[in-house]
């Protein structure tokens, strides 16, 4: 280790040399569903409305049809989006929209990664 390393690490360790509870780092926080890129962009791009329409959400995020039917159903499996089937005139439409529960934790999760970018607050 090299001394700015060593200076580092002893400027990190807690007082006494204690390790931190198991637990306390932010990452914790952290939801495995939407943490993959795809599925964090699909969530956040349905975070910012009440519903869109999968082909705008699909636009936006730059994925196939299919990348995105596969990582929707994986977010809808997890209870965190709704997706409701219609009709725009004679023309099907899937509409996709965050639940109580994916909003809730997009929030959070987004609170553990400012954590841990240590912009809390």
């Amino acid at each position: 280790m090299t001394e700015t390393h060593e200076a580092a690490a002893s400027d990190a360790a807690p007082a006494g040399g204690a390790a931190p509870p198991p637990g306390s780092h932010p990452r914790h926080g952290l939801d495995e569903v939407i943490h993959a890129p795809v599925r964090f962009s699909i969530v956040a791009t349905l975070a910012a409305a009440e519903k869109a329409e999968f082909a705008f959400v699909r636009d936006t995020v730059e994925v196939s049809d299919s990348v995105l039917s596969r990582q929707v159903a994986t977010l809808e499996k997890a209870g965190y989006v709704a997706v409701t089937k219609g009709y725009v005139g004679k023309r099907p439409r899937t509409w996709l929209a965050l639940t109580a529960d994916g909003r809730a934790v997009f929030a959070a999760h987004c609170r553990a990664l400012r954590a841990i970018a240590g912009a809390e607050g």
